[in-house]
């Protein structure tokens, strides 16, 4: 039973009625009115009764509109001063599917006998009556959206889609900067291919330059066909990433002759520049190893260097001295350089979809020859991946060229005759790119 309890004095009776005690409600009796009760300017939420369709609203009363299947009306109740009435978008789907609010008969909404729409997302609204002049009366406008960030957002770098995905390609230096990370956990391991920049070829029959250091993951979340150098099984190579700004490092291309290839860097991810191809020397060694020259036998740099799982490269081709001491070719991210004689062609590079079609990636350079006068030797041929540049002769017509920008691509090697050595007709090996991909809707 409630308690009734005097305990103050009033203005106008001497004393203060107080109804019930801590933790009791106070019910109204059938037709019973009140006064100087009023209300605090907020609503009972009704939040049982979900609304998907045509309404009239009660006054002290919120209610949370589902719009996701087609636009509806909320009708306002009969006004009268002091009453008040609340919407919000349940779904924020308001901008897609308005929501109309008529006021009753020819009652007004903000001094206007006319409907209302709400068409903001996540928008949600308080009416008070106030008068008949100005009816109706907005006294609360949130056009605020909070609510969970189910996927990472993220700038930097050339932005496309793919799918319900978002691609990041680097083709130099930038930075990655993650501004809200995924609620769900698997969706903040991202995809990302790194490739360094290729090295350039040897002069006078030189080897070819080895492809820059290849190395991906493609993470669970985002369906595409990746390299078959998916690190994802080796956990070292997974990056989930966290709000923070990560910077990008692509490496350029080996610029001159037996010039190696820079790194590219993600995060924990290091990708080593391709070896250049020498000239009677050894091949140098990089994420691909570059191709050997003679005249003295030699073996192409090694690949891979330094190591990691899965292997981010190959081994240069060999030199075998014959009459025209051709080079081997560079390693690619697939395959050997191929090996001397005759002139040899580049490695294998290796290809993913990550950027959203199939692209090749990381060959090596052919090698060059050397021929003696009169005597000129056709071209090494390129990478099959064609990404490597391919390799020169002794003529003139027949000059190396440069390994694929943006794809890790090692130079052609250079060619020369005993009367006419060019002195550095090489290819440069073509630069790196980095590409991030994550799950985005």
């Amino acid at each position: 039973m409630s308690k009734i309890e005097v305990d103050a004095i009033d203005k106008q009776s001497g004393s203060t009625l107080t109804l019930g005690g801590s933790g009791t409600a106070v019910t109204l009796a059938c037709g019973a009115t009140q006064t100087g009760f009023g209300r605090t300017g907020t609503v009972d939420w009704q939040t049982g009764s979900i609304k998907t369709s045509t309404f009239t609203a009660a006054n002290g009363e919120g209610y949370f509109a589902n719009t996701s299947g087609g636009a509806f009306t909320m009708n306002l109740p009969a006004g009268t001063a002091g009453n008040i009435v609340s919407v919000a978008d349940y779904t924020n789907t308001f901008q897609t599917n308005n929501l109309t609010i008529a006021p009753n008969g020819s009652q007004k909404i903000g001094g206007n006998a006319q409907p209302s729409t709400l068409s903001t997302e996540g928008q949600s609204v308080t009416f008070v009556y106030v008068d008949d002049t100005e009816g109706w009366k907005n006294v609360q406008d949130s056009t605020s959206n909070i609510i969970g960030n189910p996927f990472i957002s993220a700038t930097g770098g050339t932005i496309t889609t793919c799918g319900s995905d978002t691609i990041h390609t680097f083709t130099g230096p930038g930075t990655f900067a993650v501004t809200k990370i995924a609620c769900c956990s698997a969706n903040n391991l991202v995809s990302y291919v790194v490739v360094a920049g290729g090295g350039a070829g040897g002069f006078r029959h030189g080897g070819g330059g080895g492809a820059g250091g290849y190395r991906e993951t493609k993470s669970p979340a985002t369906p595409y066909t990746a390299s078959p150098l998916d690190g994802y099984s080796t956990p070292g190579n997974r990056i989930t990433v966290t709000a923070a700004s990560f910077p990008i490092t692509v490496g350029a291309g080996g610029s001159g002759c037996s010039s190696s290839g820079n790194p590219s860097v993600f995060s924990t991810i290091t990708s080593t520049g391709g070896g250049a191809g020498r000239q009677s020397d050894p091949g140098y060694t990089g994420g691909s190893g570059g191709g050997a020259a003679g005249p003295a036998p030699n073996t192409g740099g090694a690949g891979n260097t330094p190591p990691v799982s899965p292997s981010q490269g190959n081994p240069g081709g060999n030199n075998n001295p014959g009459t025209n001491y051709n080079g081997g070719g560079g390693g690619g991210a697939g395959g050997n350089g191929g090996s001397t004689p005759p002139a040899a062609g580049g490695g294998v590079g290796t290809s993913s979809s990550i950027s959203g079609s199939s692209t090749s990636y990381a060959g090596g350079g052919g090698g060059g020859s050397f021929a003696p006068q009169g005597t000129p030797l056709g071209p090494g041929p390129a990478s099959p991946c064609g990404t490597g540049g391919r390799g020169s002769n002794a003529s003139t017509s027949v000059v190396a060229t440069n390994g694929t920008v943006n794809r890790g691509g090692g130079g052609g090697g250079g060619g020369g005759n005993d009367s006419t050595p060019q002195p550095c007709a090489s290819g440069t090996g073509g630069s790196g790119v980095v590409i991030i991909r994550y799950k985005s809707s």
